[in-house]
This record gives C-alpha cells, sequence and structure tokens, in this order.
C-alpha cells in the first residue's frame, strides 16, 4: 500500500479502533488495501482524463474537531425531515426527524449497524465497486444515513440530509444508504454546505436499492466552501417497473467530481439523470455518469448543463451501455455548456455502447455563448447589456430547473443560484 497518505493512516487507525462486525472490519481493510494500491486516480485513467487530483494529493487532512457554535442551516418553516451531519457525523440536536410513517425506517449509519448490521450489509456495497476514491470512502465511512422503506410504504415528507464542513482543514467520509421496497415512494435531498472557510475534503458514497414498482426522486445541491474538494458517488440499482429521477446540482468547491450510475436489473425502468453546475474563477466540476440497460423495454433519459465562467473547467463524461437482448430500449442523452468568457473551457464526451439491434438512442452535446441575437433583442427592450446577459444565462440555466418536479425544491435550487449570481436576478 505504497500510495497511502499519511493522514489516511491516521485516519484508519482511528476507524480500526471502533467497534464493528467482522464482516464490516473485513470489509475496510479489503478497501483499504485497494486505496493503498490504487491510489488517486491520475489522468493516465480515461474516466479522469480531463480532472486531475493533483492539488488534492498535496493536501493533508486533520480530525475534525468538535462542533461547537454550529447551528442548523434552515428554519422550521421549511418543512420535511432534517437530518444533519457535522463533519461526516450525526447532529441529532440540529436536526428534525418528527414522526416517520408506517413502514419507514430511518436512522445514522452508526445506528443501524448496532441495531441491524444485517440489513445494513446487504446495502453497504464491497470494495470493488466505483472508482478508488469510493473505495477509500467505504474504508473510512463513520456515519450516514439510513433510509428503508418497507413494501408499499410512502415517505411524503421530503427527507433533507445536510452534510455540514464545519472544521477546517477536515476531512468527512458520509455513506447513505436507501433501500426502497416494492411499490414505495421517497424524495431525498442531499445539502453539502461549508463552515470551515478553509480547503476541507468531502468524500461522499450514496446507494440505492429499489424493488418493483418503487419511485425515488433525489436530489444533490452541492454549494461547498470555494476552498472546498468534493468528491460524490451516487449508485442506483432499479428492478422492474421503478423510477428514479436523479438531479445534481453542483455551485461550489474548487473542486467538484460526481459519478452517477444506474443498472436496470429488470425491465420496464425509468430514469432520469438531470444536472446543472456553475463555476467561476479557477474552479472545476467533473459529472460522470454510467447507464446500463440490461434489461429490455427500459427509457432512461439524461440531461446536463453547465454555466462556466473567468478560467473555471467543466467536464462530462456519459456512458449509456445498452446489453445484448435489451430490445426496445429508449435512451436519450444531452450536455450542454455555456461559456461566459473567453478563457473558460468545456468537456464532453457522450457514449453509446449498443449491443441489440431494435432500440432507440441518440446522444448530443454543445458548447458556446450567449446568442448575439438574443442579446440585441433584450437591449432593444430597454435593458442594459449585463441585465440582458443575467437573463439569458439564468434561462439557459432554467431548462434544468424546470425538470424538478417539486415547486418547493425548484425554489432551493433557484435561491442557491441566486446567491451567486449579481443582483439583478432577484428580481427575475
Amino acid at each position: 500500500m505504497s500510495n497511502l497518505p499519511s493522514w489516511v493512516e491516521s485516519y484508519a487507525v482511528r476507524q480500526a479502533a471502533a467497534a464493528a462486525p467482522a464482516w464490516l472490519a473485513d470489509t475496510r481493510r479489503r478497501a483499504m488495501e485497494r486505496f493503498g494500491d490504487e491510489g488517486w486516480p491520475t489522468a493516465k485513467l480515461e474516466a479522469w482524463r480531463h480532472t486531475s487530483l493533483q492539488a488534492l494529493q498535496q493536501q493533508a487532512f486533520v480530525p475534525p474537531s468538535e462542533a461547537n457554535g454550529v447551528v442548523a442551516p434552515y428554519g422550521d418553516a421549511d418543512g420535511g425531515l432534517w437530518m444533519v451531519f457535522v463533519d461526516g457525523h450525526f447532529a441529532p440536536r440540529l436536526s428534525r426527524l418528527g414522526t416517520l410513517p408506517q413502514g419507514v425506517k430511518l436512522s445514522s449509519l452508526q445506528q443501524a449497524l448496532a441495531e441491524s448490521p444485517d440489513a445494513v450489509q446487504q446495502a453497504f456495497g464491497v470494495e470493488a465497486d466505483g472508482a478508488s476514491p469510493a473505495a477509500l470512502n467505504l474504508a473510512l465511512a463513520a456515519d450516514g444515513a439510513v433510509l428503508q422503506l418497507e413494501r408499499c410504504a410512502v415517505l411524503e415528507d421530503v427527507l433533507h440530509l445536510v452534510f455540514i464542513a464545519a472544521t477546517a482543514g477536515a476531512a468527512s467520509f458520509p455513506r447513505n444508504l436507501v433501500v426502497a421496497g416494492a411499490g414505495t415512494r421517497a424524495t431525498v435531498v442531499e445539502h453539502y454546505i461549508g463552515q470551515g472557510g478553509q480547503a476541507s475534503l468531502t468524500n461522499t458514497v450514496t446507494r440505492l436499492q429499489l424493488d418493483q414498482d418503487a419511485n425515488v426522486t433525489h436530489l444533490k445541491l452541492q454549494n461547498e466552501d470555494p476552498q472546498a474538494f468534493h468528491l460524490g458517488a451516487l449508485d442506483a440499482v432499479q428492478a422492474r417497473g421503478s423510477v428514479f429521477n436523479s438531479h445534481s446540482m453542483s455551485f461550489g468547491a474548487r473542486l467538484a467530481r460526481h459519478d452517477i450510475t444506474t443498472d436496470f436489473t429488470g425491465e420496464h425502468c425509468e430514469s432520469l439523470l438531470n444536472g446543472l453546475y456553475y463555476v467561476n474563477g479557477k474552479r472545476h466540476v467533473d459529472h460522470h455518469t454510467f447507464i446500463r440497460h440490461s434489461q429490455p423495454f427500459c427509457t432512461s433519459r439524461e440531461y446536463y448543463r453547465g454555466v462556466l465562467d473567468d478560467t473555471a473547467r467543466g467536464v462530462f463524461g456519459g456512458r449509456i451501455f445498452v446489453a445484448p437482448g435489451a430490445d426496445k430500449t429508449d435512451a436519450v442523452q444531452r450536455s450542454d455548456s455555456l461559456l461566459l468568457s473567453r478563457l473558460a473551457k468545456a468537456d464532453a464526451r457522450p457514449e453509446l455502447e449498443i449491443y441489440a439491434d431494435d432500440v432507440k438512442c441518440a446522444h448530443g452535446a454543445t458548447v458556446g455563448q450567449l446568442d448575439e441575437t438574443s442579446l440585441f433583442y433584450l437591449r432593444s427592450r430597454g435593458l442594459d447589456e449585463a441585465h440582458a446577459r443575467h437573463v439569458l444565462t439564468y434561462a439557459f440555466a432554467a431548462a434544468a430547473i424546470s425538470r424538478i418536479e417539486s415547486d418547493a425544491l425548484r425554489n432551493q435550487v433557484i435561491g442557491a443560484i441566486r446567491a451567486l449570481a449579481p443582483a439583478e436576478l432577484g428580481d427575475l
């Protein structure tokens, strides 16, 4: 394990000292061995060719301290269920869980491991899943959220999982598990925000299992500090007739990487992967997706949009795999990037890998600037140039926001965008 950084070793020692079932200790050990052998991904790997972790490798992170002075980031008026984590650890005093409906169980990962370790084991994952950062998460994950829905259970309230990076220079490794039984329905929102003000690392993994006819909507709102590093993985497995909607909204961090995968293991599955990101300064954001059409009669839609300013860079890599026998597959993939400056850069690599004949698949990508004709039209109606540019930029982003069905969730995303945008957008 020659590539194991010294700070990772200290984290591993602390994790090894914690009480854990035998299967978990073995899994963590194998995951740490894998990370030690592979190290952080490099540009030699095709999936990481446009995203360098060199700056991350130069960082040494410290264990998080106690959460003194941290307050809940959202008020009681927002509604829904709120589960707050500070530096990767569940904070009950900041959370508001209310009364759960019948058939719904919600707990922290630590609590679930203590009360029902067998149920956690079947959903926890193995060291071979994902890239090496996912293996590091598995090895060091101290806490996270575990949502279990029994057959036909419905969680009407939105479940908000709030992850606060409160300690400057610390790393956290949340691991969230969602097990949705047959015919269930739920909406989960992950918020990632910062309070440390200095470089921090959030390495997070969320795993979802959707049984037959389950319907889960997942929204990730990433808005950490400008010096933070964010590595996130979202892995979904869908059984027959299930519906999964993913919305990835990335507006913060010095470097953010989002790996999103879904696997159709039964017929008539549906999936929407929708994303929007905004980067300025020298920030970098990367979305990589993989949709595996393993069964026939499945539908997937994939749309990602990016707004880039200054010398920022955005990356999209999307792969749709249609297995032999997956006839009647209907898949669409599209990436669109808007460059607000001459030095901003966007890379897009949409891929279709098809081994079935009777399918309908399409993909495309665009990279461009604001339309001069539209700018002229708005200015002729009395807007100055700056305001006209803001209106067109917001309209470009609105195409992604409109795919979020919930009005409340759309408003949260709009609020996050307006916090980053010039004041003129506040009146739109």
